[in-house]
Order: structure tokens, then C-alpha cells, then sequence
């Protein structure tokens, strides 16, 4: 059955589109199956558990933190040298992981999670503080951190036409990055990750080049 939605959703795909398997809660007997059927990027929201994945599955996944990230947890995460920390979601955050990253001795590849959802529960930047940290080039304090893009979620609800608004404002925020990155030489500002099971073909046709797959690839969460 996984490996059956893994090739499917692969199939599904655009071109230049990657897709995330969001492996949290689900046991590494799974994540090996998706890896058996050619996943390699999976996803994890929590140090603890992707720490003990790293330890039992092969060492050429591709790991992306996904879920919110307490500061506390920064170094033990940094030190597990996630490919990608997708939910970047504070300028303090942020500086926590690029100190973190320095003494590690890695350059870490995050995205800045911006909140356009209705949901107050919902983590991240508003689209004025990340243009403006971009405006002020912010990025420069940076020394051992990569900003190579946006991550997002739409607002949980079945109206299509509210999500389809959602991801085209997050989408808009990535493009007006983009340009101001290109303008001053910022390079790498390419990923653009938003989209899941239930709404991913919206955020596909919004601009998404990477989509986060969880429930649709592993069945529901065991909590």
C-alpha cells in the first residue's frame, strides 16, 4: 500500500516538483518501505523520533524537519545534520540555529515559515516581517545558515477557493523574495515547499515545488 501511493503520488507529479514523506509518528518499518519504492526525502516533526530513525535507516535519506522547533532542541537537531529545516519560524529561531550550526560546522538549508492561515495556532512570519528582514538584509548576520526559500500552510478548511488564496499570498511572498534575492546577488533562494495530502494539487497549480505528504502515503497518525 505505501509503496503503491509512494509511485503513485511520484507519477502525479509535475516535473521539478519533489515531494516530502512526512514520516512523523509512523514507524521506521514504514519510512523503509516508502524508501524501498524510491522515497528518499522524508519528514519529521519531532528530534527525539528522527533521532532514533537516523539510527536504524539507511544514511542516504533525506531528512527535512518540519514541525515547530523549540529553541531548547536546536543544538541536538543541528547535531543529527537534517538536510533541510523547513519551519524556520522566528528571527530567534533562526539565529539559534545558524549559532548552533557554527560550532556544529555545517551550513544548515532552511526555510522561513510564513503564516498566512486564518488559524491562530499556525506558526510563523507574517509576509511584512519576511520581506522586511530581506529589505534590511538580514540574511547577511548569517554565517552558517542557507535561506533557500518559503514554506507555508493554508487554512484549515474545505473551502478550496480560501486554501487556492492562501497558497497564491505564500506564493507571493517566495516570488518577491526571489526577486530581491536575485537583485543582490542572494543565491539558492529556489524552494517554494507547501501543499498536503488533502490539498496538494491546489498548491502544485499555486507554484509549490515541493509538497508534504503524510496521511495519503502512511494511513492515519499513531499518536
Amino acid at each position: 500500500m505505501i509503496a503503491e501511493e509512494i509511485i503513485r503520488i511520484h507519477e502525479a507529479l509535475p516535473e521539478g516538483v519533489r515531494l516530502c514523506a512526512v514520516s512523523k509518528f509512523h514507524p521506521a518499518e514504514a519510512v523503509r518501505e516508502a524508501y524501498d519504492a524510491g522515497q528518499r526525502i522524508f519528514g519529521e516533526s519531532r528530534v527525539q523520533e528522527l533521532e532514533q530513525k537516523v539510527k536504524v535507516l539507511p544514511s542516504d535519506i533525506v531528512w527535512h524537519f518540519i514541525g515547530h522547533l523549540q529553541t531548547n532542541k536546536v543544538r541536538k537537531l543541528i547535531s543529527l545534520h537534517p538536510a533541510m529545516i523547513e519551519s524556520v519560524d522566528s528571527l530567534r529561531l533562526l539565529e539559534a540555529i545558524d549559532e548552533a550550526s557554527r560550532k556544529e560546522g555545517v551550513v544548515t538549508k532552511v526555510l522561513l515559515q510564513v503564516h498566512v492561515a486564518k488559524e491562530e495556532t499556525k506558526f510563523g512570519f507574517l509576509p511584512e516581517e519576511i520581506l522586511e528582514y530581506f529589505d534590511n538584509k538580514g540574511f547577511e548576520t548569517l554565517t552558517s545558515t542557507h535561506i533557500c526559500g518559503i514554506m507555508g500552510m493554508a487554512s484549515n478548511t474545505d473551502d478550496r477557493e480560501r486554501v487556492a488564496t492562501d497558497f497564491r499570498s505564500i506564493a507571493d511572498i517566495y516570488n518577491k523574495v526571489g526577486e530581491k534575492a536575485s537583485a543582490i546577488g542572494l543565491r539558492g533562494f529556489d524552494t517554494l515547499s507547501m501543499g498536503m495530502s488533502g490539498d496538494w494539487p491546489l498548491a502544485v497549480e499555486e507554484g509549490s515545488n515541493l509538497v508534504r505528504i503524510g496521511s495519503a502515503i502512511f494511513g492515519s497518525r499513531g499518536y
